[in-house]
């Protein structure tokens, strides 16, 4: 069987899935970039664009040095698009049943805005502890190499909190 009822489990697993694979993969393909952006962003003196930016971080970490950061966009990035496409389409299915067929139809891109926008909401919970801990990873050297190295370090020196001060300038944008 290659369908689904609209609106089962199976249905939102799949959506989820698809979200999965759609933003936890595409981000983690451009994590070189995001690197050297985020390096640039830090320190503008030593990373002066794009391509220098590339270049300093190959002659000091090696061309393996421009995977830093891999794991947290990887799992991270996942989790948010599990959210973003699976949450997407239960809040579409919740709202229009409060607003009724006919009113669902009628309102149909406020649907749509309202349903993405709450199911943004939430998969931004589940991005920020992974950006949180992917954003000291890239750009702050000598705290830690790897994520497992990074959460523990992250909760000793400030709490939960640290996994989530990110959240809101990710809802703003």
């Amino acid at each position: 069987e290659y369908s689904c009822e609209y609106g089962s489990l199976k249905f939102y697993a799949l959506c989820g899935v698809g979200g999965v694979l759609s933003c936890g993969l595409t981000h983690t393909g451009v994590v070189p970039l995001d690197l050297v952006k985020c390096r640039m962003q830090v320190d503008p003196q030593k990373y002066k664009s794009i391509f220098n930016g590339f270049s300093v971080t190959i002659n000091e970490d090696g061309v393996r040095g421009l995977a830093k950061g891999w794991a947290p966009t990887f799992i991270g990035y996942s989790m948010q698009g599990l959210c973003k496409f699976g949450f997407y389409e239960v809040f579409k299915i919740l709202y229009g049943n409060l607003l009724g067929e006919e009113n669902a139809y009628l309102w149909r891109t406020s649907l749509y805005l309202a349903a993405s926008a709450s199911a943004e909401f939430f998969a931004d919970i589940a991005l920020a502890p992974m950006e949180a801990a992917k954003v000291r990873i890239q750009t702050q050297p000598g705290y830690a190499n790897t994520l497992r190295q990074a959460l523990p370090k992250m909760f000793a020196e400030e709490g939960i909190w640290a996994f989530y001060k990110g959240v809101a300038p990710l809802w703003m944008r």
